[in-house]
């Protein structure tokens, strides 16, 4: 038989932790929890690109007249315009009556003068004259070693066409030559700069743009030239008004006795640029070039100054600003003042 149960016993010590149990099945979705405070601001955010344009908004009231502007600076100066065509010839006036007094000769008649320009563009006239016809500025031509001068204030000194030798050989036989090879012809040339050592030129477009332009003028004043003998151009003579101030030039010579010269009195005779060489030298094989046995004679001054002996003899001038300054003299072409009818 069974006896008394016995008293409870003292605890026994905890157990080792049993293995992990299974993970259990996901419990329900809970209720939604409470709105939370708001946070704090976040930080800047980086510039954002630009928008493109807006349309054009509408066309607002006119304003009202604003206030006169200042008076604006004067405008550059334009370019001289070209040469216009001929007018239509005017109607033949009234016969005039010709009555000058003891000073003041009247327009009865007309003078010729011929500019010559020194450059490759033609040369205007003179106020109160007028163009008869442009050219080419011819100073003399050599045939057979003889020369023939033109007078570079004459209407034969300015030739309307260009040849390197513009004249022919003609002998008894009833035979004429052009373009003898011994046969020249010396023009009046533009200040361009030349060289001796390279060879002569042939081209047509290029010696051109070595020859002096001119043109020929006709007016109702008598024409004059006064040279001062100084480096100061003259006064003209009373009753008498300038046309251009330059220099004095006499004559030119080439090889041989060839050469020619300027009538002093003669608007020829006063050149209004200084240059040297101040011709070309063309030939009948059909060449032109500068050549050094080719001379130029100008008048020299003569200042008023004490020493013995004759001032200039001797003289050198060497560089075109002592040529200028020392040398060579001065002249004024003028015009006589005419009777206005």
């Amino acid at each position: 038989p069974h006896g008394q149960k016995g008293e409870r016993g003292i605890p026994g010590t905890d157990g080792a932790n049993g293995a992990d149990g299974a993970d259990g099945a996901n419990g329900e979705d809970g209720n939604d929890g409470l709105p939370g405070q708001d946070g704090a601001p976040g930080a800047e955010g980086a510039k954002g690109e630009t928008g493109a344009p807006g349309n054009d908004g509408a066309k607002g009231p006119k304003g009202e007249r604003g206030e006169p502007g200042q008076k604006g600076l004067a405008g550059i100066k334009g370019q001289k315009g070209q040469q216009g065509d001929d007018g239509a010839q005017g109607e033949r006036g009234p016969e005039g009556v010709c009555e000058p007094d003891d000073y003041h000769p009247c327009n009865c008649d007309t003078h010729t003068v011929v500019r010559h320009s020194q450059s490759t563009e033609s040369p205007e006239c003179p106020t109160d004259y007028e163009s008869l016809w442009s050219g080419y500025s011819l100073v003399f031509f050599e045939g057979n070693g003889y020369g023939l001068s033109q007078d570079l204030g004459s209407a034969g000194s300015c030739l309307e066409e260009f040849q390197l030798v513009p004249f022919m050989q003609c002998s008894s036989s009833d035979v004429c030559r052009h373009g003898v090879r011994t046969d020249k012809s010396f023009w009046l040339a533009v200040g361009a700069e030349a060289d001796f050592t390279v060879k002569p030129m042939t081209s047509i477009d290029e010696i051109q743009n070595h020859i002096s332009r001119c043109r020929v003028c006709v007016g109702t004043k008598y024409i004059l030239t006064r040279h001062s003998f100084t480096d100061s151009a003259p006064d003209c003579p009373n009753n008498f008004h300038p046309l251009w101030t330059g220099y004095s030039y006499l004559m030119v010579t080439s090889s041989g006795t060839s050469g020619g010269g300027q009538d002093l009195a003669s608007s020829g005779s006063c050149l209004e640029k200084f240059y040297l060489p101040t011709f070309i030298e063309c030939l009948g094989r059909g060449t032109c070039a500068y050549y050094i046995n080719n001379l130029d004679y100008w008048l020299a001054q003569n200042p008023d100054i004490t020493q013995p002996g004759m001032w200039g003899m001797g003289n050198v001038y060497s560089g075109l600003d002592e040529i200028m300054d020392q040398g060579v003299a001065r002249c004024t072409v003028c015009a006589r003042n005419t009777l206005e009818l």
